[in-house]
């Protein structure tokens, strides 16, 4: 990941990044434990000002452009110790058991509990205190972290928000190489399953399909406005959508190209889509209380 290219925009406002995942509270958590506070009100500010000039996340270290009072920008390096290869196994072989993680994942979301997959490793996902977290900066500041490498801090809490796997990255799995991993183990995972459901002369089932079967309405849109088993009218109360919510309503005016020999082609075709519209729901509806038995389609 690289920002680069003169001040970085940013989240950053007067009172923070605002409402965040849990995962950039918790990394902001630590530079904020800092005790010397007025370094940090002056990092916060080279952080809003746009005085970090450049972000690289190369591997497992962040390489950052800080401008400073001088005439050259100061050099940052930050870096989290990495998990060697057996440590990621155990971590990999916890997400591969537990679906919803590897799901979350690949939404793009961190898990809450993601800390018990890197539990079985004995290591840990995020820092526990800042000293965790590796610094450097060309800056004469013998302190460390200086306001220089406090400001990387901060936005790299920004760009936490938009992809969490950068953590990972930072403890040595980027994010191509975790899913690759990840798929990896979860074929061998279904395959041993499939091998131990064969010696027990049993079909074998898989594990993703069972668990999320599909319903046949996805391939046949004919079974969309169907509705096979007994009503009870006193239970359901079927009505039209409400002025204002129709699709059309929802969708906003249409980019429809306008012909100055037509003035009103625009107009009327979108009465005749609405008209169209009402038609079709008065259908489904009467269809509906006849138990969903017949389909609009079928007129």
């Amino acid at each position: 990941m690289t920002v680069s290219s003169g001040a970085i925009t940013t989240q950053l406002g007067d009172q923070g990044l605002g409402h965040q995942p849990w995962w950039v509270e918790q990394w902001m958590e630590l530079i904020n434990s800092y005790r010397f506070k007025k370094r940090l009100e002056r990092a916060w500010e080279y952080a809003r000002s746009g005085n970090v000039t450049s972000i690289r996340f190369e591997g497992r270290r962040v390489h950052a452009r800080v401008q400073g009072s001088g005439e050259d920008p100061y050099k940052v390096k930050l870096w989290l110790d990495v998990l060697n290869d057996d440590d990621w196994g155990y971590v990999l072989d916890a997400l591969t058991q537990k679906a919803r993680w590897s799901a979350q994942l690949l939404a793009g979301v961190m898990p809450q509990d993601i800390e018990r997959a890197f539990a079985a490793s004995g290591k840990r996902l995020f820092p526990f205190k800042l000293q965790e977290v590796r610094s450097e900066c060309s800056c004469p500041d013998k302190a460390n972290p200086c306001k220089h490498v406090s400001a990387v801090f901060y936005l790299m809490g920004d760009r936490f928000s938009e992809d969490p796997f950068v953590l990972f990255q930072l403890r040595g799995r980027t994010r191509g190489q975790l899913l690759a991993d990840l798929a990896k183990r979860r074929q061998k995972a279904l395959a041993k399953q499939a091998r131990q459901a064969r010696a027990r002369g049993q079909e074998p089932v898989m594990a993703d399909t069972a668990a999320h079967p599909q319903h046949p309405a996805i391939t046949d849109p004919n079974r969309w406005w169907r509705y096979g088993a007994a009503l009870d009218p006193d239970l359901v109360v079927i009505t039209p959508a409400l002025e204002g919510e129709s699709g059309l309503d929802a969708a906003g005016p249409l980019p429809l190209a306008e012909a100055p020999q037509f003035p009103e082609a625009n107009q009327r075709f979108l009465a005749h889509v609405r008209h169209h519209g009402e038609s079709m729901a008065a259908l489904a509806m009467a269809r509906a209380m006849d138990n969903g038995l017949s389909s609009p389609t079928d007129a």
